[in-house]
């Protein structure tokens, strides 16, 4: 029921009007915006979606950008790598020709001079840089230099040549997001690639006695080892074998000292991270002393580097051994060539998992947009012509409320 009044049309058209606008000015600010929810009140539901849809979508474009990233330094790694073989592949047949025995010194001493500057271009692409000058095969220490080089003075040669090749970087790995709590490992230590033989490291102290005094961490290849006390040394070893750590330990039958090799070609990495079990064993020097140069006075090492294999085969050219060129340095020189290609192998197959994982999250991110584009995007089609219908709406009252109000004062003055 309404109450009949003089100000009730001009109320009803006020009111009416005021109601064509604000929906005419909606109207408009959504085709400007091309959006169809300006408001939370427009669709609360839509609106709770499109948030959760915007969400998900910059974890995915997070997810592909990590992907892709991976995928360029998976790449110039193996590049990297690669030539590296080659190197490899070229020195492994100087040492053939070598240890034929068909060359008298000098032609041996010739020989060297290529192996030593094979030497240099493997040094140089295990020191190489990528784009942003990050050390490739340092680790995560990306701002040292993966090795450093020794100088000395070697027989058969007037003038000091490289000696010893020392790893700089560490062995600490990135793990790389590359889906929802999925992560890809970017392992680019040095000391593994770059590695010939399984290391050995032969204590040198007597541990048939010895007993952990206290709750002790140690770490073996980067994996965490509990000691408890009152652990002995076949418990230690136990422990290492069960780890995760790509070690095998053992007792020495004879000396009762710890042994331990890697089942890999890798330069085994010790350190005690809380107390000192390793330093006790005569394994490693006080913690002062970083790895993986630290370990102990007396402890024995065997296995070494590709660049211990080409120093090696260089030197016995230069002082004719050819005995020694065609049987240890043959064979490790073969070692390392396999190495390597298990290596490329496993960078080549990171490769292809980061590429798959890019296209996935790509193909994931147009669905994305089209779910957002289903919730949010304006029908621009149908926008304009409510629009304008709304535009006519309003003329029309407009015109109507202007005739209903034609009075005016000189209509009171005839």
């Amino acid at each position: 029921m309404h109450r009949i009044s003089s100000q009730m049309n001009n109320n009803m058209v006020q009111s009416r009007l005021r109601s064509q606008e604000a929906r005419l000015n909606r109207a408009t600010n959504q085709v400007g915006s091309q959006q169809k929810i300006l408001e939370l009140r427009d669709d609360p539901i839509a609106a709770g979606h499109l948030v959760r849809y915007k969400s998900y979508l910059n974890r995915i474009n997070n997810f592909e950008k990590n992907a892709q990233t991976l995928a360029d330094e998976f790449s110039l790694r193996e590049g990297y790598m690669t030539d590296s073989l080659d190197i490899m592949q070229r020195v492994r047949e100087i040492a053939v020709t070598g240890a034929n025995g068909t060359f008298n010194k000098d032609d041996m001493k010739n020989m060297a001079v290529e192996v030593d500057e094979m030497l240099k271009a493997l040094i140089q692409n295990a020191n190489a840089v990528n784009y942003d000058g990050n050390s490739i095969f340092a680790g995560t220490n990306v701002k040292a230099t993966a090795f450093n080089v020794e100088m000395a003075n070697v027989e058969g040669s007037g003038t000091p040549l490289i000696q010893e090749v020392l790893y700089n970087g560490n062995i600490d790995a990135n793990q790389v997001e590359i889906d929802e709590n999925k992560y890809l490992i970017n392992d680019n230590a040095g000391n593994k690639t770059f590695w010939a033989e399984n290391q050995q490291v032969f204590g040198a102290r007597d541990a048939s006695m010895w007993q952990a005094s206290k709750d002790s961490t140690i770490s073996i290849d980067g994996v965490n080892i509990q000691i408890s006390q009152g652990d002995n040394i076949y418990s230690l070893v136990s422990k290492i074998n069960n780890s995760d750590a790509a070690v095998k330990a053992s007792v020495d039958p004879i000396r009762n000292a710890l042994n331990l090799s890697s089942t890999d070609a890798r330069q085994i990495w010790l350190q005690d991270v809380e107390g000192n079990a390793l330093n006790e064993l005569g394994m490693v020097k006080d913690a002062s002393q970083k790895p993986p140069y630290n370990l102990g006075d007396g402890v024995k090492v065997s296995g070494g580097s590709m660049f211990d294999a080409v120093i090696s085969l260089r030197n016995a050219l230069l002082t004719g051994d050819q005995e020694a060129i065609g049987g240890r340095i043959l064979g490790t020189i073969d070692q390392g060539v396999n190495s390597l290609v298990t290596r490329i192998a496993k960078s080549g197959a990171e490769f292809e998992r980061a590429q798959i994982n890019a296209e996935r999250n790509s193909k994931i991110a147009l669905n994305v947009h089209q779910a957002i584009s289903r919730e949010g995007d304006l029908d621009f089609t149908k926008a304009v012509t409510d629009m304008k219908m709304l535009d006519y709406t309003n003329q029309a009252t407009l015109s109507q409320a202007g005739k209903m109000y034609s009075s005016t004062l000189l209509n009171y003055m005839r």
